[in-house]
């Protein structure tokens, strides 16, 4: 429970107080007496008009004589000037006065006191300020940054995270070894002193991490990589150390780092000062996972997404003994995210999370999280008091392509543009017998740029895609160009997306699958990113100039390909593009059953590759 504020701010109260009783009766004082001119003053004391007067170092007042006696004494106040016969006079006049010294105490705490003390609590909040921000004072920019949880635990458990049952596995002895040690040490076991948790962004590593801490049931340290690091050389080094010695205090403890990358980065591939806090705090670290003493209950666990740019002493036994891979969730896994974030949600009874599951293939659980609020969001909005498995389905469609954009209006010639773009990628994938099954289709804008956009999703999980069904996607990507070619006459800037997809399909078929004759099995390209932050077809050349104009030459080659194709399919279904272009422009979106009824039942089909981005959009990105 937080102070009320007149208690933290007491200081101020107590001079504000001070100088109100010092400075009310000085203003009472001056508002209610008479400020006269000395000359005027004279002439009333000549006239005998002076009933009294006080004289002080810097002024006379007093009050004057009623003219009438109904009437009260008048007060006066006279600044003074030097008049050696003043005492002389006021005695001729028969005035009453007397003398009165200065408020010597009031004028030391105006002119010393006050202004030194305001000076104080401006100094003592700027300081508290920098204290806030700096971690422990101004001298204490040294102090760690890390967030202690409560002692009972983080709240989270093994029972909060899912679709990652191998992770937790690896970890599970951690809690044990925690809650168990002796059983350990008996054995002479050694605990791995780190634990390096690794996957792409939103699969749960620092969820896991708190889960840890929730089943052991210790304290729990959290920190960011970049709190490390500063300006000046040394404060990252000197807050690892008191992180640790923290740590060691409140053992058996864990501590996390996340996003350690931005600490642990290889050393030597830069310079500057920067860099050189970057290395001095990495050699503390170092020095830190080294100077455990054995089996001493504290465990460092530690997130990142690229690996592969840590330096190589962290990654070696005795630091990071241990490294636990969390990749995006199966069918299985994503059903278990769900059912977890779907527990204090009010479901319809129409809700079939395990078909939700089967279409978001490739999402991770941060992406499904979402999912499931969004659709909270579109019941609440729709003033429902439970989601329906429409409101769930049209959260995933704005997730993948963005959402509706209804005040987007498109005129009659765009959209039928359009809906011949879509009925295109839906018919080719719709007449291949290798690729994914059509969902939706929409020529509703969405998102930022997209105009239309056509959802294919896969009937199972398949980790491995041969060239036949490669090939088959690139027809797909490249059948709402061949559909605008072949109706159209001439084709559009929609089909931007598609061709960008395609080509990095068709680049990569080449350079890292082997799966062009003519350039062979060589691997001539790199990715250009982080392994769990690969993007479409970001590919940085391997290979001599020769060889790359023979890719580049077979990129198109294929691309050739893949567009005759489709085009030779949709020229031989021409009536049925015909009609399903009609039917976009009257209802704008076709679900699968609507789809199905207009084109037919689909082909028999053989395994379906998952893909998180099987959404061809149209003058947008996907």
């Amino acid at each position: 429970m937080s102070k009320p504020a007149w208690s933290r701010n007491w200081p101020v109260l107590l001079i504000v107080l001070l100088l109100g009783l010092w400075i009310v009766p000085k203003l009472s004082e001056s508002t209610a007496n008479r400020t006269l001119p000395y000359s005027t003053f004279l002439e009333h004391l000549e006239q005998g008009e002076v009933a009294t007067a006080v004289v002080s170092t810097d002024e006379i007042h007093g009050t004057l004589k009623p003219a009438k006696e109904e009437e009260e004494a008048k007060p006066f106040r006279v600044e003074r000037v030097e008049d050696d016969q003043l005492v002389q006079r006021l005695e001729q006049a028969g005035v009453e006065y007397s003398g009165e010294h200065e408020n010597s105490f009031g004028l030391l705490l105006l002119t010393w006191i006050v202004p030194f003390a305001l000076l104080f609590l401006v100094l003592s909040w700027l300081m508290r300020s920098a204290q806030r921000q700096a971690g422990g004072g101004m001298m204490g920019f040294g102090k760690s940054k890390a967030r202690l949880a409560p002692e009972q635990g983080t709240g989270v458990t093994f029972g909060d995270v899912a679709g990652c049952d191998e992770a937790k596995d690896d970890l599970r002895e951690m809690v044990e070894f925690l809650q168990h040690p002796s059983r350990f040490i008996a054995l002479g076991a050694r605990i791995p002193k780190g634990v390096l948790l690794l996957g792409p962004p939103g699969t749960g590593k620092t969820l896991l991490a708190r889960a840890v801490a929730g089943e052991a049931g210790v304290p729990f340290f959290s920190i960011n990589g970049s709190d490390f690091v500063e300006m000046f050389v040394g404060i990252g080094a000197a807050r690892v150390r008191d992180l640790f010695e923290q740590a060691k205090l409140k053992a058996p403890c864990i501590v996390f780092i996340d996003e350690i990358d931005a600490v642990g980065r290889q050393r030597g591939v830069s310079m500057g000062v920067v860099n050189d806090e970057r290395e001095q705090t990495l050699n503390q670290l170092l020095s830190e996972m080294d100077g455990f003493e054995e089996n001493s209950g504290v465990i460092l666990l530690a997130a990142t997404n690229r690996p592969e740019v840590l330096d190589r002493a962290l990654l070696r036994p005795g630091r990071f003994d241990r490294q636990v891979v969390l990749d995006s969730p199966d069918r299985s896994g994503r059903e278990a995210i769900l059912r977890v974030h779907a527990r204090h949600k009010p479901l319809a009874p129409d809700v079939d999370l395990e078909r939700i599951a089967a279409a978001t293939p490739g999402m991770s659980g941060a992406d499904l999280a979402n999912a499931l609020n969004e659709a909270a969001l579109v019941a609440a909005r729709d003033r429902r008091t439970a989601i329906r498995q429409a409101d769930i389905e049209l959260a995933i469609e704005r997730v993948l392509a963005g959402p509706e954009r209804r005040s987007r209006r498109l005129g009659e010639q765009e959209k039928r543009r359009v809906a011949y773009h879509e009925a295109g990628h839906a018919l080719v994938a719709h007449r291949s017998q290798l690729a994914d099954p059509v969902e939706k289709i929409s020529i509703v804008p969405r998102g930022r740029a997209a105009l239309g956009y056509t959802l294919q999703l896969p009937e199972q999980e398949q980790y491995l895609r041969t060239v036949t069904e490669l090939k088959s996607r690139l027809r797909v990507l490249m059948g709402g160009h061949a559909a605008e070619e072949l109706v159209l006459a001439e084709v559009s800037t929609g089909a931007q997306d598609d061709l960008r997809a395609a080509t990095a399909l068709a680049r990569q078929m080449v350079c890292l699958f082997g799966m062009s004759e003519r350039v062979g099995l060589g691997h001539c390209a790199q990715p250009a990113e982080a392994a769990f932050l690969a993007g479409q077809g970001a590919l940085q050349r391997d290979c001599s100039e020769a060889t790359a104009r023979e890719i580049d030459e077979e990129v198109r080659r294929l691309l050739d390909e893949a567009n005759v194709e489709a085009r030779e399919l949709l020229r031989a279904n021409r009536p049925v593009l015909e009609e399903l272009s009609a039917a976009l422009v009257e209802r704008e979106t076709l679900d699968r059953a609507a789809f199905e009824e207009l084109v037919g039942a689909p082909p028999p089909r053989h395994r379906r590759r998952p893909e998180k981005r099987a959404v061809s959009l149209i003058g947008g990105e996907s």
